[in-house]
């Protein structure tokens, strides 16, 4: 049977993503995030069936949130404490209809598949991920010298159903599976 590998998202306009980009710099050990793959994660599925993916479809469809802006800015590293993995930029303040969103999400899917692993939610952008040797006073200056980067706020009108293909070596190829319109 085949199986998709799947995610929810939220995918900022090209403006936004090419400020997101713009961060890329020159920083030994860090593989950078294709600005086509930038997106906020409001929740990992993993490999799902088609049946599955069908219901997951019909059950997010029902989500009843109200379009609003979203900020972005500042930037950091995960995990906070040991050596950095993954380099993001974040939200600031956020709003609450993010939150009201992923909530409604989680729902949505955990309605179809209760095994589902419903963890805390950091939302941020990828900006890249921190391999084993870099520079830690190098990442250190490059926090500092963003730490009160902003992209322009952007208005969230849609999530995305998305389906990842991962191959050795190559950055991750996403393809977007289905959008859904925000409502109230």
């Amino acid at each position: 049977m085949t199986t998709a590998r799947l995610f929810v998202a939220l995918t900022p306009p090209a403006t936004v993503r090419a400020e997101l980009a713009e961060l890329a710099t020159a920083l030994e050990g860090v593989r950078w995030t294709p600005p086509d793959n930038l997106h906020l994660t409001l929740r990992f599925v993993g490999d799902t069936t088609p049946e599955k993916q069908s219901a997951m479809e019909e059950a997010l469809a029902r989500v009843k949130v109200e379009p609003f802006i979203l900020p972005v800015g500042e930037v950091g590293v995960f995990p906070t404490r040991g050596p950095a993995k993954v380099l993001w930029a974040g939200i600031g303040n956020g709003h609450t209809r993010l939150y009201q969103l992923r909530k409604q999400v989680d729902e949505a899917l955990l309605s179809v598949d209760m095994a589902l692993d419903v963890h805390h939610f950091h939302p941020h952008f990828t900006l890249g991920r921190i391999g084993e040797n870099y520079d830690s006073k190098l990442l250190a200056r490059f926090l500092e010298r963003h730490a009160k980067f902003e992209a322009p706020p952007f208005r969230v009108s849609e999530f995305q159903l998305y389906a990842s293909e991962l191959s050795p070596g190559k950055p991750p190829a996403y393809r977007v599976v289905r959008g859904f319109g925000l409502q109230s």
